[in-house]
């Protein structure tokens, strides 16, 4: 496997596992983001996005800390990957097509928010998404169970990573912004679940139990089955980076045993949001 460093897309270039740490993840994300980097631009701009808050883009990255920046590229690459999984599923899983229509719109949107938070990211970094295609396990557009374990296992890592974001950015508008974020994504995690009941029975439905990132079977009702989001006891973005390999590198998912012989690609759009009393505003939220 290789990297593009023109535009950080996954090459498939022969089956020998390569490996990927998280040290060079991190390396990797920082020279394949600069070789690409663009200025503000897309849904947000310097009056919209950052200036109805006073800040300047260039400020809250280097006033913050050092590691805010890598919790915001492993946020983007987090953000692509939810954009890629819910695109595909819309495009081409059968069991989409059987959902009742409201179950369809609930996809259609979080497409939609997820696009939204990926390009807000990008506009603070300057730098797009250094992985742009992704790997996924065996039959995760074809099969309506294993479809809805992954999504709830990344929206699992999801609102996990973005509660790092709350315990460790420096500043306290990417903390909020982090807060505000997460929210969607728990949204995003109970809509996975509500969606068990409706599949319908030629996908093998209705699903009664789901399989998230702790590997334990739960009861799909409730859907909205937690008191409190789960942080998965997670500590430092290098455990986020870690539950994000598979999707990315090819050696580990090899070793997951996802299925290595295709990639699923990202593509970038101009979003819209369900509701306009739910957009981004400011980092404020005002």
């Amino acid at each position: 496997m290789q990297v593009s460093k023109e535009t950080g897309a996954v090459r498939l270039v022969d089956r020998k596992p390569s490996g990927l740490s998280r040290r060079s993840f991190f390396t990797g994300a920082t020279a394949l983001g600069a070789a690409g980097a663009l200025g503000l631009g897309g849904l947000f701009n310097s009056t919209t996005a950052l200036g109805q808050d006073e800040h300047d883009k260039e400020d809250l990255i280097q006033t913050g800390a050092a590691g805010d920046k890598n919790i915001l590229l492993v946020a983007e690459i987090a953000e692509a990957l939810a954009v890629t999984t819910y695109t595909h599923i819309i495009e081409s899983a059968p069991f989409f097509t059987r959902l009742p229509k409201d179950d369809q719109g609930y996809l259609v949107a979080a497409r939609q928010e997820e696009m939204s938070h990926y390009l807000l990211e990008k506009s603070v970094t300057a730098e797009p998404t250094p992985y742009t295609e992704f790997f996924y396990p065996l039959d995760m557009f074809a099969d309506a169970q294993t479809t809805l374990n992954v999504l709830v296992t990344l929206e699992d890592a999801f609102i996990a990573a973005y509660l790092l974001g709350v315990r460790h950015f420096s500043m306290a508008d990417l903390r909020v912004t982090a807060a505000r974020i997460m929210g969607i994504e728990s949204d995003h995690r109970t809509l996975a679940r509500v969606l068990a009941g409706d599949v319908a029975a030629q996908d093998g439905g209705p699903i009664i139990k789901i399989t998230g990132f702790q590997g334990h079977k739960e009861n799909a009702d409730p859907p909205n089955n937690n008191g409190y989001e789960r942080t998965l006891c997670l500590t430092n973005i290098d455990q986020a980076v870690n539950a994000l390999l598979p999707f990315l590198d090819f050696a580990s998912a090899w070793e997951a045993g996802f299925d290595t012989s295709k990639t699923y690609a990202f593509h970038s759009f101009t979003p819209k949001l369900p509701n306009p009393l739910g957009d981004f505003i400011s980092f404020t939220g005002c």
